[in-house]
This record gives structure tokens, sequence and C-alpha cells, in this order.
């Protein structure tokens, strides 16, 4: 059976490995390229887009691809579109693995973007730890009065001003994120709602220094077949192939 993975995460990784000693399953592993050195993977692996829905309906075509599980990240939501999209032309089972995202807590505020956050860290000065990801980052340019404590795996292109960088992979102890916290004077975290359990620790260290928190939401799920585990998975990937 030949499966496309689209990767990019945690989950995906964990999966990549299980998959790595399925003999019956032929996997490739996809990923976009927005990261410089992504992790290593004991799947064959393709780096770049496929040209939109045609070209990845086209690829899976071709390839002869029965199925294709969709690891991106949540907030991923063009490529997953683009998924269920071309498994529809080409008539290929299509599945999502994806964390479940965080419960608002009290002292979280939710907004639905990286713009609306820059606007609801208000006009006053703050000391900002900014863990939205590289391509979100520039739009915090809107509000240059901030100073930033950024943490990416991968530098942005056009970060705001008066922003340190921090360069970092995913997971972090909960130790860690308060020694950053309390190191950098922050006083508000901003985050998306990635969910999971690699970068749950700044949520509880947050909690901890009685820091707020301001959330993006989520994009609207693609309404693929989601699951939140490995072994949920292999389940339905065994039932599409008989």
């Amino acid at each position: 059976m030949r499966l496309l993975l689209l990767g990019g995460t945690s989950e995906a990784s964990e999966l990549a490995r299980v998959l790595s000693a399925h003999p019956d399953i032929e996997a490739t592993l996809s990923l976009a390229g927005r990261t410089a050195r992504p992790a290593a993977s004991p799947l064959p692996t393709r780096i770049g887009g496929f040209g939109g829905i045609e070209g990845l309906a086209r690829y899976l075509r071709e390839s002869a691809t029965r199925a294709v599980i969709d690891a991106t990240h949540p907030f991923a939501a063009q490529m997953s579109a683009n998924a269920v999209a071309a498994c529809a032309q080409a008539g290929v089972a299509l599945a999502v693995l994806t964390r479940p995202p965080w419960r608002l807590e009290a002292g979280w505020r939710e907004v639905g973007d990286a713009g609306e956050a820059a606007e609801a860290l208000g006009a006053t000065p703050r000391r900002v730890l900014l863990t939205v990801g590289r391509l979100s980052a520039g739009a915090f340019r809107a509000a240059p009065q901030h100073h930033y404590v950024l943490r990416s795996i991968d530098a942005p292109d056009d970060p705001p001003p008066n922003t340190e960088l921090v360069l970092a992979r995913p997971p972090f102890t909960l130790a860690d994120e308060r020694q950053l916290m309390t190191s950098r004077r922050i006083e508000i975290v901003v985050s998306k709602n990635a969910g999971g359990e690699a970068t749950r620790a700044k949520l509880d260290a947050a909690r901890e220094l009685q820091l707020p928190v301001l959330m993006i939401r989520r994009p609207p799920a693609s309404g693929a077949t989601t699951f939140h585990d490995v072994d949920a998975v292999l389940r339905w990937l065994h039932g599409a192939a008989s």
C-alpha cells in the first residue's frame, strides 16, 4: 500500500517511525520546506510543494498512492484544504492526524489571528514572549512599542523591531520555560493554539508565574476524518487497504 504522509509535526515524526516498521506500507514523507534543518526521518522524504490542488492530485494518481495522512501543523490550513480537494479528485482516502487544541484557562484571551494579537497587546510597552512561528512574526511590526523575545526554530525574514531572537526546537521543559520567562522579565505570552505536549510547558510556566496569555485561535478544521493518536490512524489505514 502506497501512502503519502504530509508532515512537519511531532505527530508526523512519530507516525513515520511506526510506518517504517511496516513493510506492507510504502510510505513517503512530504515536507513543505519551511524549516531549514528538518529533523531526520526513517521514511523517504520529498521537500517542497506540489503545485496546488491539481499538482497534488496528479502526484497521487501518478504514484498510485492509496491513502494520505495529513499530519501538518494545525495552522497549515491551505495545505489541509488542498489535501481534501486533491484526494477527492484522485479518489484517494484521506485522514488527519493532529493534536487536540488547548482549552482556554483563566487569564487567557483568544484572538483570531496574529494581527489581532498584535493589536491586543495594547499601547503600553510590554515585554512579550512571542511563540507564533517565524511566518507570523511580521504581524507584530504593527506594534513596535513592545520588547519581543521571539522563539522560533528558524529566524523570521521580517521580525518586529526591538526583538531578541531565541532559536530553539521543542520540546521544552517547565524549568526551561520558567527560566526563560523570569530571566527576560516576560509580562505576557503570545502563542498559537497548536495543542499537544511539546510546547505545553510554556503555558504551565505562565500559569505558575501568573502571566496573561494571548492565544491565537486555530483555523477551522478541514472536515476530513480526524484522529489524535497513531494507533487510531493505523487501524484506519488497515481499513482503507482492505
